[in-house]
């Protein structure tokens, strides 16, 4: 089935008057997300937690503070609990973007990684409902459905950690939320830039991994839209997954270089043949809306007739959502609409 180019912007959470804090607030979500607030909404204050000075330099030259009086630009690290308290005061929303994602490197040092997404998730928890923000919605990744290397199996804890949050809210009110997706087209680290960085650099050939693998594909743009929507959507405790296409990889370099030939170099460490959003086991408690999955939690915290009044329906038993099942798939046009949509 040929995907449609969706837009997630309906409901959309009202930022104006409101105080925001987004961690890992110099990437590429977070620039984007900045973006986006300021062009729809009108923020009291629009912070930027980061730890690379040098980016805050750069972001501050498109979204200064003197064109932007609401902006902040707050360096820390999720790992220090003390200063992310501090940047957290008198916050309403947070959204958590910070995370090392980099699947090598976090093999090869995996104290880094726990540090920062096992232990910067819970710094995160612990200012939240220290400062009595109103809610909390962490980005996640499909690495985190049976996770298969260390950044996956960080941040299903990370995941974990988020949705058992809403247990410790008790009279503060504090909603914690997941959002969960796949390979956002264009960001740092993603394969199409790197293609094209081979491209550019008068490469003979295009290397991919294995012929057979599929991959899901989502924009900064619909990224946003997606968190925008799903903190607007949230009752506190939800693992969000939008509905987005599939495309193979070997297909996408075919698209970007019909004249190179493929050269295939094996999986990686840790590398999966096909990315994963949910499993069967998850089925049991998931929902599906028009535009996304939602997966609900088993604690004793959640209400479960707290969508009974959407068009939300149960999915069949045994349902798992993955990129080589899907029933949407990205063709060459398909494929060009989504970049144009960027």
């Amino acid at each position: 089935m040929a995907a449609p180019i969706r837009t997630f912007d309906s409901p959309m959470i009202d930022l104006t008057g409101q105080s925001i804090l987004v961690t890992g607030g110099t990437g590429s979500f977070g620039r984007a997300f900045v973006r986006h607030v300021l062009n729809n909404f009108k923020p009291k204050r629009l912070i930027v937690f980061s730890r690379d000075e040098q980016k805050h330099f750069d972001m501050e030259q498109e979204f200064s503070v003197k064109k932007y009086p609401c902006m902040r630009y707050f360096i820390g690290d999720v790992r220090d609990y003390s200063r992310l308290e501090m940047a957290m005061r008198a916050v309403d929303y947070v959204v958590h973007a910070a995370a090392m994602k980099h699947v090598p490197a976090a093999e090869y040092n995996p104290f880094e990684c726990i540090r920062t997404n096992v232990h910067g998730a819970e710094n995160v928890v612990s200012a939240a409902l220290a400062n009595g923000v109103k809610r909390v919605i962490a980005l996640s990744t499909d690495k985190a459905c049976s996770p298969l290397n260390l950044y996956g199996a960080s941040k299903l804890a990370s995941d974990k950690i988020f949705v058992a949050a809403n247990s410790l809210s008790g009279e503060i009110g504090t909603r914690f939320a997941v959002v969960r997706y796949g390979n956002v087209i264009g960001s740092n680290g993603s394969v199409l830039p790197f293609f094209k960085r081979l491209l550019e650099s008068g490469t003979d050939h295009l290397p991919i991994t294995d012929e057979r693998m599929t991959r899901f594909w989502i924009t900064l743009t619909q990224g946003v839209q997606f968190v925008l929507s799903s903190s607007a959507l949230m009752k506190g405790g939800e693992i969000f997954i939008p509905k987005i296409p599939s495309m193979a990889v070997i297909d996408l370099a075919k698209h970007l270089a019909p004249d190179l030939p493929i050269k295939v170099i094996g999986i990686r460490p840790g590398e999966k043949l096909h990315e994963a959003m949910s499993t069967e086991d998850d089925s049991r408690n998931m929902l599906e809306l028009d535009d996304r999955y939602l997966i609900k939690p088993e604690l004793a915290f959640w209400n479960p007739d707290c969508y009974a009044d959407s068009t939300a329906a149960a999915v069949t038993d045994g349902f798992h959502y993955t990129s080589n099942n899907n029933s949407e798939w990205l063709d060459s046009a398909g494929l060009e609409k989504l970049l144009k949509s960027c």
